[in-house]
């Protein structure tokens, strides 16, 4: 059962229309195959690419859809609830074009990002390293300048689409000065010296590359920085708070795709000559889990109408994903209880719901990372 939603226009409504088709018909049926068989579907972004989904909250003029976060949000809900892997991967795709986008000259811009939007490419947001994942100005890579060009040298960890991506938003050391001393750069996901580990093997998300992405000698032309030297902290975080109301926005669909399978099994499921759902203990479950996804959903609503207004969002972001990807945790768990042995079987899609669900509360910030950014606010 779809979600009901308040769209601001015409236009957006038609666009979610689009894309619960996509997603119905193009998504949802190849993806407990995908899953089961650890397969990166990169044919599918394509598609997505080919329908305008990949630049969704970038300008017209770059070959963006022009959509407030609003609605490129809720585009991104539709999709994660048919398949987690590649609603993670869009969002991870739009958060790798951000730099470029908000901090890239006119000339960068209007080189790389109608390529980097317009939807035949892949992006990788390239910051955690093995040492370096909450405490992201710790990274150790480093890119030396040598006259026309700097050369780059270390391992990024955990990158999603690392030997995949046709490009990667790269966060590398240009000097000793801890935070700001780190930089930011448009990098291409073919050079020589730049390699891809064996893909992580995951508990969840088996159809998302992850893996660690070396850097050997490899060489970037200086204009491929993006903003001044030092500035690459201030860039990652940036773009951290809009991918963090895209994780939120995933954790919606998931936790959505969850209440509907579990509604769907108890209206059909009899015990003692009744349907389940006509139990207190199994409705009242299911109550918790709507008014969860429900409040989840209007709680990354309002910091993506923030933002789009200009207003100041971190705060909101950072709730946002708390919020929504412990409900997911929660709705998926719930999920696999209501529909009881069934559930614990990959007969059933929910158990694949709950552990995809995991992840989200650890990257793009844990929700521990979350509660600090809050904490900080509120002590302001």
């Amino acid at each position: 059962m779809p979600a009901e939603r308040l769209l601001p226009t015409t236009e957006a409504e038609d666009l979610i229309a689009l894309v619960r088709e996509i997603a119905r018909d193009e998504l949802a049926p190849r993806a407990a195959r995908a899953e089961e068989e650890a397969r990166f579907p990169r044919e599918v972004f394509r598609l997505l690419g080919r329908s305008g989904l990949l630049g969704l909250p970038y300008p017209e003029e770059y070959g963006g859809g022009a959509q407030p976060y609003e609605v490129y949000l809720q585009a991104l809900e539709e999709i994660s609830s048919a398949w987690m892997s590649v609603g993670v991967g869009l969002s991870v795709h739009v958060m790798s074009s951000y730099g470029l986008a908000a901090f890239g000259t006119e000339e960068q811009k209007a080189r790389w990002l109608p390529d980097a939007v317009g939807g035949e490419l892949l992006g990788g947001y390239a910051l955690s390293e093995a040492h370096a994942g909450s405490d992201a100005a710790a990274l150790s890579t480093r890119a030396v300048r040598r006259g026309d060009e700097y050369v780059v040298n270390g391992t990024k960890a955990w990158i999603t689409h690392a030997g995949a991506a046709d490009f990667y938003t790269l966060m590398a050391r240009t000097s000793d000065d801890g935070g700001r001393g780190i930089s930011c750069f448009f990098a291409p996901g073919v050079a020589d010296g730049l390699s891809a580990a064996p893909p992580e093997r995951k508990m969840g998300l088996t159809g998302s590359i992850t893996a660690q992405l070396r850097f050997e000698d490899v060489a970037l032309s200086a204009d491929r920085l993006v903003g001044a030297e030092g500035d690459g902290l201030k860039i990652a975080l940036s773009a951290l708070d809009s991918g963090r109301l895209g994780i939120a926005a995933t954790a919606v669909g998931l936790a959505q795709a969850a209440l509907d399978e579990a509604v769907a099994y108890a209206k059909q499921r009899t015990q003692f000559g009744r349907a389940i759902i006509d139990f207190q203990g199994v409705e009242f479950m299911l109550a918790d889990m709507a008014a969860a996804v429900d409040s989840a959903r209007a709680t990354y609503l309002q910091a993506a109408r923030r933002r789009d207004r200009g207003l100041p969002f971190t705060r909101q972001a950072a709730v946002a994903k708390l919020v929504c990807t412990d409900a997911a945790m929660k709705v998926t768990t719930d999920a696999v209880q209501v529909l009881g042995g069934a559930g614990y079987t990959r007969d059933f899609p929910v158990e694949r719901y709950m552990r995809e669900a995991k992840v989200l509360q650890i990257f793009e910030g844990t929700n521990q990372i979350q509660r600090l950014v809050i904490a900080r606010h509120l002590r302001r």
